[in-house]
């Protein structure tokens, strides 16, 4: 998805956006995604920019696009079409700094709200997503890798949100296909009608030395409504090991029609 379909459909998600009882319930900014779905009839999207700077060897920065299409069949499930979108890289190589530019791999998704929150009972969601080797070749993967997440839900007092979602996943490498485990935790807490913020420990790929190894990281992150269906949101990570960018910075915007 270019920046052009992305700002064409941000702009008529805008135009043409009704306003509901309840607030957009948005994946972003952080790792751990929304145990809701958008509901019948609705459609939501989610872009951003993402800064991802690695001081270590080759001195690695990114820029890419994420954006996540949400689509409601029904109450309890939605479609989803997920992409890191535009993404430029430059690191250095054998001395000589090198850029590369295209576009990345596209994932289709289905996500089900299984249980609502009664009591004790946490809010839970289903997730299963589909990544497809579709991207620019050097940031293409290789075959269908298939993901599958569970997201639990409490509500705390003082206004305070915790979620969870424990995972796993398929990739390949030269060796071949191996599972990895996937885990994020996020504490948010409402700051207002209009405004929330977050702390995550977000780890996307928990994997065998020999398969990339485990990729860490600490989140903050903040998100502000501008109406019931548009939210706008940053956030802060520090890589918590070798194996993930030092620091990230991100941009979005949600819009729900």
């Amino acid at each position: 998805m270019n920046h052009a379909a992305i700002f064409a459909a941000a702009l008529a998600l805008c135009t043409g956006a009704a306003h509901a009882q309840d607030s957009i319930q948005a994946d972003r900014p952080d790792f751990v995604e929304s145990s809701k779905v958008v509901g019948k009839g609705r459609v939501q999207l989610e872009t951003s920019a993402l800064l991802e700077r690695d001081h270590g060897e080759g001195r690695e920065r990114t820029l890419s696009t994420p954006t996540l299409l949400r689509i409601g069949i029904a109450e309890a499930f939605e479609l989803r079409v997920e992409t890191d979108g535009r993404m430029v890289r430059h690191h250095s190589e054998d001395g000589a700094r090198v850029s590369e530019a295209g576009y990345g791999d596209t994932a289709l998704g289905l996500s089900w709200h299984a249980l609502d929150a009664e009591g004790s009972r946490p809010s839970v969601g289903v997730h299963l997503a589909a990544e497809l080797a579709s991207g620019s070749r050097a940031f293409r993967g290789e075959g269908v890798r298939p993901s599958l997440r569970v997201t639990g839900e409490w509500d705390l007092p003082n206004e305070l949100t915790l979620g969870v979602m424990p995972g796993i996943g398929v990739d390949r490498d030269e060796a071949g296909r191996y599972r990895y485990g996937i885990l994020g935790i996020v504490l948010e807490k409402e700051l207002g009608e209009r405004l929330k913020g977050l702390v995550e420990l977000a780890l996307p790929r928990i994997a065998r030395g020999k398969h990339g190894g485990t990729e860490a990281r600490f989140d903050v992150g903040a998100a502000y409504l501008l109406s019931k269906d548009v939210q706008v949101d940053a956030m802060l990570s520090r890589g918590l090991n070798s194996r993930t960018p030092d620091i990230a910075f991100t941009i979005g915007l949600s819009i729900r029609r």
